[in-house]
């Protein structure tokens, strides 16, 4: 059986051994250790410190990881309101509660302390990206003019994570009017 049919397995020991690394992570990133190592990690976890040797290059992507599937709440659904201005401004407000919450500002700090060089390409902002191609190719369906995915990305995903990366003031307030700062882009 292969690595990917065994770990999404749901239940399976694949995945029992997933989440117990992830939760493993989770709480240290949580008691701000130090340097976090695969040995503390496994010990943590109750796996054997080759089981992460052999899945993670290194903790660093293994951090980064367990952060994109933190911070990317994986298998939520975009909202489908109708409106786009109504889908970014739920979705928005969503993603703002939860990037706050203490435990996510430390997995979105954690991995951006894990980067120490430029990186092609970002889990957390390629599945952002999928998520509002969603929903602006429902709204162009829908006959609406839309400023791209990419616009959204830059003009309200990255500034909420760029304010709670630095410590800045997020609240629902903000997140709106990044939403109506990109759509009267697209007008």
């Amino acid at each position: 059986m292969s690595h990917r049919t065994a770990a999404s397995r749901p239940g399976g020991r694949s995945n029992r051994v997933l989440t117990a690394i992830h939760t493993a992570v989770g709480e240290l990133v949580g008691e701000r250790a130090d340097k976090i190592t695969f040995p503390m990690i496994a010990e943590r976890a109750g796996v054997n410190p080759t089981t992460l040797y052999r899945r993670w290059k290194d903790v660093n992507a293994l951090m980064e990881e367990v952060a994109a599937a933190a911070l990317t709440r994986d298998g939520d659904p975009v909202p489908d309101t109708g409106s786009l201005e109504q889908d970014l401004t739920q979705w928005a407000d969503i993603i703002a509660r939860d990037i706050t919450r203490p435990m996510r500002v430390r997995y979105l700090r954690a991995m951006v302390a894990a980067r120490i060089d430029i990186v092609v390409g970002c889990s957390v902002t390629e599945a952002r990206l999928e998520q509002a191609v969603l929903m602006v190719d429902r709204a162009r369906e829908r006959g609406e003019t839309t400023p791209t995915a990419a616009q959204i990305l830059d003009h309200v995903i990255a500034p909420l994570y760029h304010h709670v990366v630095f410590a800045l003031p997020v609240d629902p307030g903000y997140a709106r009017r990044l939403v109506r700062d990109v759509l009267t882009m697209a007008r």
